[in-house]
């Protein structure tokens, strides 16, 4: 059964990947059936929960159903399924003619132009629908009232500052969680607001960057998935004793080569490697750095752990079993005709195995077709491994270290493979 007492903390990490995030609804999905059938229709299996990018708004939605998780849900696929670019940034003609082609006309053309010289263009794309959408899943005082409530412990976004050079993860909790500083990274506790989920989901170059007060300044942010250097780390100092991480990206490539094309790259597969590396590389190298803690860990004795203040952090990885950037070849199609003319004057062409700079395409494919054949997938990958996924649930930590004293930071490790339960050693602060 999932309602074993007493429970340890567990936390919800949704990581970054724009369009990517529908596979995370599908994982969530599957989840809120396998309590179903265990017979558990009440509670919030993740009173902790943090979230980057395109997952940081899934995480925010959730977070503000905390007391009613299977509707949370319901409500997620509700926007997955019928998702269209148009709610998410300007795909008409003259909304990509205003932002992409002058964005790179500014490219090719702005140094000769004075005119051009003096606009600035901001970003690829124009997101005002984005922010109107996160109105409505946002809405004002909720996530006070979940935290009050007890439906929720904590909640927690990243961004990136374009300003300081900060990765800042901004948190709203009601036990008091101090913040907590590292390496060109902080914390901010504080109410979290539509912009900040903005700021989060801001895809460097392709989206503006939002402003936020960080302490007295204002400084501009961009994807929290910049300079995320410890993905997992929020939630271990907001209290995790546990962690599900859902990954938007093939964790492990299968054996054996894939096939090289004959031509240079375009810029837009230089696009998309940079955005896979931005979104995908620093939960990757999370997992090598476990296995290595890992196997200087079991060489202690429990006396130098205990002395090393160290403890088990339990940890399944849930990450998609196909590669997203070959389903989104399919799904080219599925753009509003302009985005589709503005992405071909970067490269992205073609069509299934055929098809050149799909990678990017994949986080930009806010269509319903490609999200409910990530979503669907989602469920299908959770649900593959009903029996481990329901363990986890249920499950008991090693530790139950109090709320409010469990800062850890180790780069707070994730197991390797594509999807793995274990677990990982975090060292308190």
């Amino acid at each position: 059964m999932f309602m074993s007492e007493p429970k340890p903390v567990t936390g919800l990490l949704l990581t970054g990947g724009g369009a990517r995030a529908a596979y995370q609804v599908g994982v969530l999905k599957a989840i809120a059936q396998l309590r179903r059938e265990c017979g558990v229709t009440t509670g919030n299996p993740f009173p902790v929960i943090a979230g980057t990018s395109a997952g940081a708004i899934n995480a925010a939605a959730l977070a503000c159903h905390a007391d009613d998780f299977d509707g949370g849900v319901r409500s997620l696929v509700q926007v997955w399924e019928n998702f269209s670019a148009d709610q998410v940034y300007r795909a008409d003609a003259f909304g990509v003619l205003r932002t992409g082609a002058r964005w790179l006309t500014m490219l090719s053309l702005g140094w000769a132009i004075a005119r051009w010289r003096k606009a600035n263009p901001k970003s690829l794309l124009d997101n005002a629908p984005l922010a109107k959408l996160l109105e409505g899943m946002l809405p004002a005082g909720r996530l006070s009232e979940m935290l009050q409530q007890g439906h929720l412990k904590a909640l927690s976004v990243s961004a990136s500052s374009y300003s300081s050079g900060l990765h800042v993860t901004f948190y709203e909790a009601l036990a008091d969680i101090q913040p907590w500083r590292r390496t060109q990274r902080t914390s901010v506790k504080g109410c979290i607001t539509p912009a900040h989920l903005l700021a989060s989901a801001a895809i460097p170059l392709v989206f503006p960057a939002v402003p936020l007060m960080l302490g007295e300044a204002l400084e501009y942010f961009g994807d929290g998935s910049m300079r995320q250097v410890s993905p997992i780390s929020p939630l271990i100092h907001l209290g995790a004793e546990k962690i599900l991480v859902v990954g938007a990206g093939r964790m492990l490539e299968p054996p054996g080569r894939r096939a090289t094309p004959p031509d240079s790259p375009n810029l837009a597969q230089i696009a998309g490697h940079a955005l896979s590396t931005i979104f995908l590389d620093a939960l990757a190298v999370d997992v090598e750095r476990l296995e290595r803690i890992n196997q200087t860990v079991a060489l202690l004795s429990p006396e130098a752990r205990a002395a090393a203040k160290l403890r088990d952090i339990e940890v399944l990885v849930i990450a998609p079993s196909q590669r997203l950037d070959d389903i989104a070849a399919s799904h080219l199609g599925s753009l509003p005709t302009p985005v589709r003319a503005l992405l071909r004057g970067v490269g992205v062409s073609g069509r299934g195995a055929e098809a050149r700079g799909a990678v990017l395409a994949s986080y930009l494919l806010f269509e319903a077709p490609y999200t409910r054949e990530l979503i669907a997938l989602g469920v299908a990958d959770t649900l593959a491994r009903r029996a481990e996924v329901i363990g986890f649930l249920a499950g008991r930590s090693a530790s139950q270290a109090p709320l409010g004293q469990q800062g850890a930071d180790p780069g707070d490790h994730l197991p390797s493979g594509n999807s793995i339960l274990t677990s990982s050693t975090s060292r308190l602060s």
